[in-house]
Order: C-alpha cells, then structure tokens, then sequence
C-alpha cells in the first residue's frame, strides 16, 4: 500500500499527514509560536526551522522519516503552473524561493516536501497550487490594455471535490461542467468544463466574504483611493482582510454573525443574505462561460458547513441548476489523493518545471 507525506504550510502552523492508500493513518497541526516564527525576517528563512519541527513529530509519533512512497507539499504563487502534479525539481524551487507571484509561506511548500523526499529517496510533489492557470484566452481579456484578468482560487479543493462529486455519479471529472463556489475567509467561484478550469472570480473579484470587500463599482475604488485619506497599505487592507463581514459587523466568524439572527440582528441577517445572494448571482454568472448544460453547482469550503448560508444560495439557484454541498478545506485529502492517483498511473504528473 502507497505511503504518502502530506505538508501544508501555514502562516503560524505546518499541518502533516500521513496517508495509507486513501486513508489517513495520521494528522497533526504543529503550532509556531508568533515569538519563534517572528525572528526569521523571511518565509524562507522559516525553512529548517519547520523542517525541524516536522522530524520531531514525526519521530514522536514513531513514523520513520524514509518510509514514503511520494511526499506531497502546498503548492504557493509559482509562475507558469496548470493544474495538476508538478514533480519538484530545482527550477520550481528556485521560482518558488527567487520569483514567487505573491509572499505566502505556501511558497515553500515544494521545498518541504523536497526535503523529506530526498530523505525516502522518493519524488515530491506540489498539486494544484493556487496560482495554477488554465483560463480560456476570452476569460483574460478585460478593457484596459496591458491588463489581463488573472487566475487564483481555490484550486487544490475545487477541482478535488470536482473529481469526487464526478466518482460518486459514476463519471470523470473530465465528463463533467460544474461550477464550484469555495467559501472560506475569502470566495472564489471557478468554471469547470471537462477537466479545464475555463473562468474563475478571485477573492478580490466576486461574492463579498468574511474578510474580502468583493467586487464594487471601479469609480468608487478610484475615488477612495486619490481622496488623500487612505495609504496603499490601508486602500490594500480594505479590500482584502478589513472588509466584508469584518467591516459591516465586526466578527468574520459566520457561527457569530448566525447567532446575532437568531437573536433578531436584521441587519446582520441583511448583510449574510447579500453575501449568500453575490455567491448565487456569480456562481449563476459562470453558466455563461459554457456553451454546454452546467451539471451542477457545488458549494465547499469551511463556511458551507452554514446550512443558513447555503440555503439562500440554493434559493437562487436551484431553479435554475442542481446544487451540492461539500462542505469543508479537504486540502490535506485532496494532496493526498493527487498523489496517490500519479503514484498509481491514473493520472500524469506534467511536464518538468522548467
């Protein structure tokens, strides 16, 4: 039975897990202190530090460090990615630490991975990252020379949850056009024909959420943005982290914002309805990037498990198309199974980084 390393890098953890074919064997969330992580003046800095702290769970849980069969890391902003495994060699690793797209500590996930791989004398693999670009040229195009709409959402668990609504009908992804909205701190809703993720809404683009502004009118971004009152840092800040549910009630916590309706809150039930209502109309909006019938919409992500939320969205949507709920991240799973599919031949890693 394959044995797989899972590593996902977060801002102030490294989630591990070790998988037996397709089931999870083990799973820690390792915590980095602020005090300890804070000392290293760049996420690369962090690298041994984390290193170390994963030998050391490791070893504690007594799983040896060379019993893997491939090890799977987060992929971060690499240039040039299309979905799918990437094996991790040096040129991916040196875009991800020399060229990044975006600072996120995701960015050394490859070289995690790579770490521990080189320990099993296995290969490593990145999946799905989130700056993987498969757009339809006629989705990049917008009105303003120079700049082209670009693709980032939640890749790695919309096209998981993609392949696993597919399994469960009896088809393949690749058979299949589903719309998949993610709704987490941010929302993306991305268009998937046949296996191709043709169009996609970013955070900073679509549905408002509990950190993210989401789309508003350009002119008023514009007006804001040259009325001397607000820094770039700030202008940044409001669209992308103070902003949503954070800015119009206070909390980005969905189960507070519910528990304030329930107590008879009509505003925050005005403001979660329009969040529910912008995901529906976007998620509606991407139909038009088909020219084929949509087989269904599928809602993910942590705050799908909202049965409040989801159900506004299905109010808008279901007389239109059939809506699924698959609640959760399913990151770990869904690095995992990528893995596992390349390990087995089902499914071909891309061509090397170049």
């Amino acid at each position: 039975m394959e044995r797989i390393l899972v590593i996902n890098p977060g801002s102030t953890s490294s989630k591990i897990a070790v998988y037996d074919g397709e089931q999870q064997a083990f799973l820690e969330n390792i915590n980095h202190p602020v005090e300890e992580i804070g000392v290293y003046p760049t996420t690369y800095d962090q690298l041994q530090y984390r290193i170390d702290a994963i030998a050391v769970t490791l070893q504690k849980a007594g799983i040896a460090a060379d019993s893997f069969d491939c090890v799977m890391g987060r992929g971060g902003g690499i240039a040039r990615l299309a979905t799918g495994g990437y094996e991790v060699n040096q040129a991916l690793l040196d875009s991800a630490k020399d060229h990044p797209l975006f600072d996120h500590v995701s960015n050394i996930g490859a070289a995690l991975a790579y770490h521990f791989a080189q320990m099993s004398g296995c290969k490593a693999y990145i999946y799905d990252a989130v700056s993987a670009e498969t757009l339809l040229p006629v989705a990049k195009i917008t009105g303003l020379d120079g700049m082209e709409r670009t693709s980032l959402c939640h890749v790695l668990n919309a096209r998981a949850m993609s392949i696993r609504y597919a399994k469960e009908q009896g088809k393949k992804y690749e058979d299949m056009n589903l719309i998949v909205a993610h709704m987490g701190g941010g929302i993306t809703v991305s268009a998937h024909c046949h296996g191709r993720i043709i169009d996609n809404v970013r955070d900073d683009g679509g549905p408002m959420s509990p950190t993210r502004c989401g789309a508003v009118n350009t002119m008023d971004v514009v007006d804001l943005c040259y009325s001397g009152k607000y820094t770039y840092e700030q202008m940044a800040k409001k669209v992308r982290g103070d902003a949503g549910l954070t800015n119009l009630l206070g909390t980005h916590n969905a189960r507070e914002v519910e528990r304030r309706i329930e107590e008879g809150d009509a505003y925050a039930k005005l403001v979660y309805d329009a969040m529910g209502f912008q995901v529906a109309k976007y998620a509606a909006m991407m139909i038009g990037s088909f020219t084929e019938p949509v087989d269904a919409v599928i809602l993910t992500g942590g705050i799908a498990h909202s049965k409040m939320l989801t159900g506004t969205i299905k109010e808008h949507l279901e007389h239109t198309v059939k809506v699924v709920v698959m609640p959760g991240e399913n990151e770990m799973e869904a690095l995992a199974f990528g893995g596992l599919r390349i390990l087995r031949g089902e499914e071909a890693a891309n061509p090397a980084y170049e």
